[in-house]
């Protein structure tokens, strides 16, 4: 049986793609699956062997001292493959291949283009780091055995430097998320958000929106930064959010079973307008209609499907029709949702992806 090492520094030990999509993946094919991931205790989950990494205290404590525990794991393991998920491995990645081990690195964002939205960089110091966090990350993708990214669009950097290199997409499991056993007229009359919420996703003038719909918010997730809490629950259009938190993977089914749609009304910035958001596909899976961003290239999807409609991120009137619109035409939102539903079970799945990772697998191994 081979061995297969996965690494992260920075994800927590059930992330969706790292460890629901590629380890339990790999493990149902066959391979011997270690996780190396910050957890409280040595542990084996769905087969796979979870060996932890203390919580570390800051940013910098986890960059330094944690990514020397990941490599220090790493080396004990004795893997025949190494798969890690964060740019601060990079040199752990390299290490590793300087001991002639075949590493994969899995790029989820356009780390770059993501450097210059960050809120906590100063603006001077964005373009600048930018660049030089490019030029490492070109640099060391040359020697690395093959690497995964989320999109084809961050695929086609990476080709350029690496011509080992394919699109993972995120899309979601089919069986993981399907609804088809609710019955439209059940549906609540909400909509929902799922995921980090930020300024730079939407969420100030989502918020704004609902002031104006008949209907309720349902937002599950994490507020970035945490003060963006304070200036949100002050707007009128608050009392019709129902504030759920950071959902476990059950709860976002049921939270999507009681929709009537889904939004990902993200700004658009520089590494969202080619990205291939995962709420979206798990809107789509779930069977409910999307609102989205009217950038070309989602548009594009969102029409050729007729699952849904685009606005303008910016605009919280035409949010607020959108959503009205869905609210109160049934039969629309229920074609919308089924087309979207069966977008997902013709292409947009994760067993589609499955495919080409284990075929990278074998070939590398």
């Amino acid at each position: 049986m081979i061995k297969v090492c996965i690494l992260t520094s920075v994800h927590p030990l059930f992330d969706t793609r790292i460890f629901h999509k590629e380890a339990r993946s790999l493990a149902k094919a066959g391979y011997d699956v270690t996780l190396v991931v910050q957890h409280d205790k040595k542990d084996v989950v769905d087969g796979i062997r979870i060996v932890p990494l203390s919580k570390p205290k800051s940013r910098f404590e986890r960059m330094t001292r944690t990514a020397w525990q990941v490599y220090c794991a790493a080396m004990a393991e004795d893997a025949g493959l190494y798969h890690f998920h964060d740019p601060e491995l990079i040199l752990v990645g390299l290490l590793l291949r300087m001991r002639c081990k075949k590493v994969v690195y899995d790029v989820h964002e356009d780390l770059p283009r993501q450097t210059m939205s960050k809120h906590y960089l100063p603006q001077y110091l964005k373009k600048p780091l930018a660049w030089f966090v490019e030029v490492v990350e070109n640099t060391a993708s040359r020697y690395f055995s093959a690497i995964c990214t989320a999109t084809p669009y961050i695929r086609d950097r990476f080709k350029k430097v690496n011509d080992k290199s394919l699109d993972i997409n995120n899309y979601p499991i089919l069986t993981e998320l399907a609804c088809s056993d609710v019955k439209w007229g059940d549906r609540l009359n909400k909509i929902c958000y799922i995921g980090v919420i930020a300024k730079v996703r939407g969420i100030v003038e989502l918020v704004n929106a609902m002031e104006e719909i008949n209907g309720e918010l349902d937002l599950a997730g994490r507020f970035s930064p945490a003060s963006l809490r304070a200036e949100l629950i002050d707007k009128p259009g608050w009392k019709k959010v129902n504030e759920l938190g950071f959902v476990g993977r059950d709860r976002v089914k049921s939270v999507l079973a009681t929709s009537r749609a889904g939004m990902v009304t993200l700004y658009p910035i520089i590494n969202y307008l080619d990205s291939l958001p995962v709420k979206m596909f798990e809107y789509m899976a779930a069977g409910i209609p999307v609102i989205a961003s009217d950038f070309p290239f989602w548009q594009e999807i969102i029409e050729r499907h007729n699952c849904g409609i685009c606005v303008d991120p910016y605009n919280q009137h035409e949010i607020a029709r959108a959503v009205n619109t869905l609210l109160t035409d049934n039969k629309l939102a229920a074609v919308m949702g089924a087309n979207g539903r069966k977008a997902v079970e013709e292409g947009y799945n994760w067993q589609n992806e499955e495919r080409k990772l284990l075929d990278l697998y074998q070939e590398l191994i």
